[in-house]
């Protein structure tokens, strides 16, 4: 079943990590996930929504899905300061885009 993940090319590479590397969405700046600044993830993901042609929602729900589609996919392999790291960017990109808190 593992193995249905993975790409049939033999380079074993999930698509998930396609998917974060080659957005057909968003044009994500390199190892943006990898900041240790949620602001600086935020920002960057608000500027990659607000400038894609290709996205098919609003900027601010293509960047949160964006940042909640890595959170998934990492799923227990992120240590929790890494987490929170990644929850407050989410914070972050409510606050970018005007929009109010977790309870709406």
């Amino acid at each position: 079943m593992k193995d249905e993940a993975r790409r049939d090319d033999g380079r074993g590479s999930r698509w998930s990590a396609e998917v974060t590397r080659n957005s057909n969405a968003l044009d994500l700046e390199a190892n943006i996930f990898a900041s240790d600044n949620p602001e600086a993830i935020a920002q960057s993901l608000k500027r990659s929504a607000e400038k894609s042609r290709r996205r098919k929602a609003e900027p601010f729900r293509s960047a949160m899905s964006m940042l909640t589609f890595y959170i998934n996919r990492a799923g227990s392999n992120l240590t929790p300061a890494r987490r929170r790291t990644l929850e407050a960017a989410k914070d972050k990109l409510r606050e970018a885009f005007g929009k109010k808190g977790k309870g709406r």
